[in-house]
């Protein structure tokens, strides 16, 4: 395990470039050659505490590829949780591979890599990872949230997420819209995994129009089938005639390519890091009049659930009313945005590194 720190001199397009330009604290390298672990930890920013990211699988095209997803992936974390109001830093770790290379020997071992870092991270599931996954990783460190609610834990945190998405939505709809109401709102639902379902439901119960794409067909057909929303092909989703364009899958599909394609008024979906350039595209989406609602704040509700586990005593229904917070803060990030003229990310980060500059006054990094 090779860990990288931000105090050495850096050098421009480097590692330590890259973790410098976004104030991570913290990128470690894991590697276990019996088992083919490979695996990146990023912890982004600790002023607030611990800090707490799921684990992503996934088949990267190259390890420089990985790099930018966790570093990205573990910056918003910092921000998820401070502007969530929640105690915790930011991090991420990422599992390199094919999601069939999972075995108890693999998780265990990854298992052993986190409890090594003695609490300044703690790791739940995300894509390519389930309940059963952090079971074998907690017999190595008790650093594991997300565990089964047979185990004492939370459970699947995806509901909770979607539910947060879907009060994000109806915030963004009330901006956009002078009405939080659904009603025969046209959406796209860009990727239908756990949180993309769960959100599909709900808004197949407000009565909306919903179309659906996914690059796993079998699902596509089930959810369909499940709900009654509409399919459409991958490729022509940024095309449709729609209300709202809601990406649940990998990020940076608010593009070059894909922003000019979208009909919608309103960007509001589970997906992390939406906008493939935060700044360019932010702005780009302002000036179309576009409202987009900051993606690290209404995916939030899966970090409030694992973080409700992670104090103890768990209540789901507890959680779920923490959750309906996301709602005021999304009206209030919108209102900053329409009054000083600026992205509703910029307006988002700002107010989540406010928080965390406030706290760093009075406590030091975890």
């Amino acid at each position: 395990m090779v860990e990288i720190n931000t105090e050495e001199k850096v050098r421009e397009g480097s590692i330590y470039g890259q973790i410098t330009s976004l104030g991570h604290e913290q990128l470690v390298f894991c590697y276990d050659e019996p088992t083919g672990l490979k695996a990146i930890i990023g912890i982004h920013n600790t002023t607030l505490g611990p800090a707490l990211g799921g684990t992503r699988m996934w088949n990267y095209t190259s390890e420089a590829e990985a790099i930018t997803d966790v570093l990205r992936l573990s910056r918003g974390m910092t921000f998820k949780a401070a502007i969530s109001g929640l105690n915790l830093g930011g991090g991420k770790a990422v599992l390199i591979g094919d999601p069939k290379l999972k075995n108890e020997a693999f998780l265990r071992r990854f298992g052993r890599f986190i409890d090594s870092l003695g609490g300044r991270y703690i790791t739940a599931e995300d894509v390519n990872m389930k309940t059963s996954d952090m079971e074998y990783i907690a017999m190595e460190s008790k650093y594991v949230t997300g565990l089964p609610e047979i185990k004492g834990g939370g459970g699947d945190p995806s509901p909770v997420t979607a539910y947060g998405t879907y009060l994000g939505m109806k915030a963004a709809t009330k901006k956009a819209y002078g009405s939080d109401s659904l009603t025969g709102k046209k959406i796209a639902v860009q990727g239908i995994g756990q949180v993309g379902k769960y959100l599909v439901e709900h808004l197949i119960k407000e009565r909306a129009e919903v179309f659906i794409t996914d690059i796993f067909e079998d699902r596509l057909i089930q959810v369909a089938k499940e709900t009654g929303a509409k399919v459409v092909d991958s490729n022509t989703i940024y095309d449709i005639d729609m209300d709202i364009y809601a990406p649940c899958a990998l990020g940076a599909t608010v593009n070059d390519q894909t922003i000019d394609r979208l009909k919608c008024k309103v960007i509001a979906g589970a997906a992390n890091n939406q906008l493939q350039d935060e700044e360019k595209h932010g702005k780009i989406l302002l000036e179309k009049g576009i409202i987009y609602a900051p993606d690290f704040l209404i995916n939030a509700g899966g970090l409030i659930n694992v973080y409700a586990e992670f104090l103890g005593g768990y209540n789901r229904e507890e959680t779920y009313k923490k959750a309906d917070r996301i709602y005021d803060i999304c009206t209030s990030i919108l209102d900053k945005s329409e009054k000083e003229n600026i992205p509703a990310q910029q307006a988002a980060i700002e107010m989540a590194w406010n928080r965390i500059e406030s706290m760093g006054k009075i406590k030091l990094p975890y």
